[in-house]
């Protein structure tokens, strides 16, 4: 078999049957083991984390997903790789606590500014965001070019516009942001004073900043919220305008 063709998949009620993964009961310790080398192999295949969406589908019908993925991530604990949880993916990471065995071949991404710091900050806790609400927090102009390189980054993305006059655009993380930062949900990030000890909050920070509680649900458009459409890309420039027919 070519590296690049699927293993198909057109069996898997047979499977089901096969391996007793039925939605109904748990999955006996044969079929546990099955599932769980199925779901081990999908992961390692792929370069981005696989979500449980994906997983459900390619895996038998009925299998408990979850419940695999975690029991797979108690049997690679104490390994060199660990499986971990990005929101609702999962992938293979380097331990922790070996990750000084790796050299650093690659180019060093470069450094954020003391600015983009913030701003990343103030997205990650008080997204869905505008650049307005932005400068109201810290208190100083946010420049373009600063939600620019987060943007370039992977970490921040364009959510939607605001129901509020002008239509602001809103912004939020990605789960690059979460798997960068070895993070499994928004919930999981730091207080505040964690993140003044890490230099990520100056002290020139209001006195009235606080940390709100994170989205549960960060993918989705919060009731103040319209989702951006072509036209709207087209006028921020991310989408190429389609020639007129003629």
């Amino acid at each position: 078999m070519a590296d690049g063709d699927r293993v198909p998949i057109a069996d898997n009620d047979a499977l089901a049957h096969e391996t007793g993964a039925d939605a109904s009961a748990p999955l006996d310790e044969r079929a546990m083991a099955e599932v769980s080398r199925m779901a081990e192999a999908l992961v390692f295949a792929s370069a981005q984390p696989v979500t449980e969406k994906l997983l459900a589908e390619r895996l038998p019908q009925g299998t408990p997903v979850r419940a695999v993925m975690e029991k797979l991530r108690a049997d690679y604990a104490a390994r060199g790789v660990n499986l971990v949880r990005v929101e609702d993916a999962w992938a293979f990471r380097t331990a922790d606590d070996l990750s000084f065995l790796m050299s650093r071949e690659a180019v060093d991404q470069k450094k954020l500014s003391r600015a983009a710091l913030e701003v990343l900050a103030i997205i990650a806790y008080h997204q869905p965001v505008t650049r307005a609400e932005m400068e109201e927090i810290r208190g100083v102009e946010t420049s373009k070019g600063t939600l620019d390189t987060l943007m370039e980054t992977g970490w921040v993305r364009l959510r939607g516009r605001r129901r509020t006059p002008g239509r602001p655009v809103t912004y939020g993380t990605t789960p690059s942001f979460l798997d960068h930062f070895g993070l499994e949900e928004l919930r999981d990030l730091p207080g505040m004073d964690e993140l003044k000890g890490a230099g990520l909050l100056s002290s020139r920070m209001p006195s009235n900043f606080s940390m709100p509680t994170p989205l549960s649900s960060p993918d989705e458009l919060t009731e103040d919220e319209d989702p951006l459409t072509d036209i709207d890309l087209e006028e921020l420039g991310l989408l190429t305008p389609r020639p007129e027919d003629d």
